[in-house]
């Protein structure tokens, strides 16, 4: 089974929990904030990026082996989290994480560097219409 696999069935599971698939918002939290709408889970995203950046820093000033362990996996659980709620995000918007896999590969090679300067001239370009 691929990670890709794994990230498939949890957005079928996001899917179906969408109201209009039979998602009930008083027993389902994804439901909830598929029905609250993007303001609900884009702050939620907000949020978990926060705590994402929160725990890295905490491994950055770790004291010792023990901590930097029990920091590593709040580090996971955090990024966890992120990922799970920008899924939820994708769903809204009819992605999947599919479309976010064939972007990665379609930037595998790329330098960060070279594909930075070219998304600044598509939207330069973009800009100049």
């Amino acid at each position: 089974m691929t990670t890709l696999d794994v990230l498939m069935r949890l957005a079928h599971t996001i899917d179906s929990r969408k109201v209009a698939n039979g998602g009930n918002p008083d027993a389902s939290y994804v439901a909830r904030l598929l029905h609250k709408g993007p303001d609900a889970f884009l702050k939620k995203i907000g949020e978990e990026a926060t705590e994402t950046v929160m725990a890295a820093k905490d491994l950055d000033h770790n004291i010792s082996a023990a901590d930097c362990a029990g920091l590593q996996g709040k580090l996971v659980g955090e990024v966890a989290d992120l990922w799970f709620h920008s899924m939820i995000a994708l769903s809204h918007y009819g992605l999947s994480p599919a479309d976010v896999v064939a972007e990665l590969e379609r930037r595998e090679g790329t330098s960060g560097i070279e594909e930075k300067a070219l998304r600044k001239a598509v939207q330069r370009e973009a800009s100049n219409d």
